[in-house]
C-alpha cells in the first residue's frame, strides 16, 4: 500500500496524529455499539442493494446494510419513485438509508420520511459517475466543501437518528484528512471511506489506498469504515487489521458472492465457486417473491450470480432476458432447469458458448483482417513488378547489373513485415 499523498509512513502518521475528540464522539460510539458494532456492511449500490438482496447478504454473514443511493428531491416529491426504491422489513436492521443531495432542505425532508424505519441517515459524497456530475452531488461536492459541511450540519440537527457519511479520498493525504475532520466536526457519527479518488472509477484497475484510510481512522474520534479491495472474507479481515477500521464495506464482490462475509468461506472447502451461484440465485428469487422489486434489479442480480452458466445455456439466458417471467417464473422455468443441468454436467464451472451472433461478428472481423492482408500482398506484388521493370530498363540503358537502387529498396515494404501489419491494422477497430 502507498499513501496517495506520497508521504512516507512517519509523515503520514504525524499528520493523522492530530486528533481532536469531537463533542458527539461518545454518542457516536454508543450508537455504534447499540447496533452491534457491525463489521461487515453491504455497500450502497444503485438498483442493486434493494431489500431482497440486503436480506440475502444478511442471512449469509453481513451485519449491516445500506440502501441504494436515493435522490433526496425525487424521494420527497415523487411518490412513485419512493414506492419503487424504498422498502424494508423488521429483519432488515441495522439499516443505513443513503441519500444524495445538494440542497439541505430536500435532504432533511427526505430523511424525515424514513427516520422511523432505519438506524441512520447516510449522505453520499462518494459517487463519481457522470450522472452525479450532472446532478451536482456525490463526489462532485468535494469541490464545494462549505456545502458539504452545511448538508451534514443541518441534517444532523434536524433528524432524531445519527447521520453517517460516505466519502472518497483526495489525491493529497493532507486534503483527505482535512475533509474527513470537517465532516466529523459537522456532526457525522460514522464515516465510510472509499480509498480511491473521484477520478479512479474503474475499481478493477485501481487498488484502493488502505494507507489513506488508515490515516483517516487514526485522525478521527468516531467509528470509521473502510471501502475498497474487499473481494473475499480474508480481505475484510486483513483490511480491518491493517487500517484499524471498525468495519468494511463490500459492493461488486457481493454481487457475485452474497455469502462473501459468511464464516463458511473461511472453512476448508468453503471457497466460492460457480455452482454456489445457482443456490444463491434461488435463495434471492425466493426473497423477491416475498418482497417484490423492479424486474431490472432482479435481472441484474440473476446475471451476476449465474452469468457464466447462462452463457453456457443461452436458451435459459434468453428466458431471463425476455422479461416475460416474474420471480416465481424464473424459479420454476430457469433455476430448476439450471440446477438439473449443472448436476448433470458434473462440473463446478461453466463453459460459455459463443452465440451465433457473436460467431458471425467474429467471422466478419477475421474476414476483414484477411482481406486487408491479401490487399497488402497484392500491393507488394504490384510494387515488386514495377521495381523489376524499372531495374530491367535501367540495366538495358546503363549496362549495370540488375537490382533495385537503395532508395527504391527502402521504399518497398518487405512482405509479411511492418507494412503487412499496418495494412491489417487499417481495420483494427473491426477485430
Amino acid at each position: 500500500m502507498t499513501c496517495s499523498s506520497e508521504l512516507n509512513p512517519a509523515e503520514a502518521q504525524g499528520l493523522a496524529a492530530t486528533k481532536q475528540v469531537v463533542p458527539h464522539a461518545a454518542r457516536a460510539w454508543a450508537f455504534f455499539r447499540e447496533i452491534g458494532s457491525p463489521k461487515f456492511h453491504v455497500a450502497p449500490m444503485v438498483d442493486q442493494s434493494e431489500l431482497p438482496f440486503r436480506l440475502l447478504c444478511r442471512r449469509n454473514g453481513a451485519t449491516c446494510a445500506y440502501t441504494p443511493m436515493l435522490h433526496a428531491r425525487l424521494f420527497t416529491e415523487d411518490k412513485k419513485y419512493r414506492y419503487e426504491c424504498w422498502s424494508t422489513c423488521t429483519e432488515d436492521r441495522p439499516l443505513f438509508v443513503q441519500f444524495c443531495a445538494n440542497d439541505p432542505t430536500y435532504l432533511v425532508q427526505a430523511a424525515k420520511l424514513v427516520q422511523g424505519e432505519c438506524d441512520a441517515i447516510d449522505i453520499n459524497f462518494g459517487c463519481p459517475q457522470r450522472i452525479a456530475k450532472r446532478g451536482y452531488y456525490g463526489s462532485f461536492l468535494m469541490d464545494n466543501l462549505p456545502l458539504v459541511e452545511r448538508l451534514v450540519t443541518e441534517l444532523s440537527q434536524a433528524v432524531s437518528i445519527p447521520v453517517t457519511c460516505k466519502i472518497r479520498i483526495f489525491p493529497r493525504l493532507e486534503d483527505t484528512l482535512a475533509y474527513a475532520r470537517m465532516v466529523e466536526r459537522a456532526g457525522c457519527c460514522v464515516l465510510a471511506v472509499h480509498g480511491r479518488t473521484r477520478e479512479q472509477k474503474d475499481n478493477s484497475s485501481t487498488r484502493a489506498d488502505w494507507d489513506a484510510i488508515r490515516a483517516v481512522k487514526q485522525a478521527l474520534s468516531i467509528p470509521v469504515l473502510a471501502n475498497g479491495n474487499i473481494r473475499h472474507l480474508a480481505d475484510a479481515e486483513e483490511c480491518m487489521r491493517y487500517t484499524g477500521c471498525d468495519g468494511v464495506l463490500s459492493a461488486e464482490s457481493l454481487l457475485v458472492d452474497a455469502a462473501l462475509f459468511s464464516p463458511c468461506r473461511a472453512l476448508p472447502g468453503g471457497a466460492w465457486d460457480q455452482v454456489q451461484g445457482v443456490g444463491l440465485v434461488r435463495d434471492y428469487l425466493r426473497l423477491v417473491v416475498e418482497y417484490p422489486c423492479p424486474m431490472r434489479m432482479i435481472k441484474g442480480h440473476v446475471h451476476k450470480f449465474v452469468g457464466p452458466w447462462l452463457a453456457e445455456h443461452p436458451d435459459l439466458r434468453d428466458l431471463v432476458n425476455s422479461g416475460t417471467l416474474d420471480a416465481q417464473g424464473l424459479l420454476d422455468k430457469v433455476v430448476t432447469q439450471l440446477e438439473r443441468r449443472v448436476r448433470e454436467c458434473g462440473r463446478n464451472y461453466a463453459i460459455p458458448k459463443i452465440t451465433d451472433r457473436a460467431l458471425a461478428r467474429q467471422q466478419e472481423r477475421e474476414a476483414a483482417r484477411q482481406a486487408a492482408i491479401e490487399e497488402q500482398q497484392r500491393e507488394e506484388a504490384a510494387l515488386a513488378a514495377l521495381d523489376a521493370a524499372t531495374t530491367s530498363l535501367f540495366d538495358e540503358n546503363t549496362g549495370q547489373a540488375g537490382g533495385a537502387t537503395g532508395k527504391e529498396a527502402a521504399a518497398a515494404p518487405a512482405a509479411g513485415g511492418d507494412g503487412a501489419q499496418e495494412a491489417a491494422g487499417v481495420c483494427s477497430d473491426c477485430y
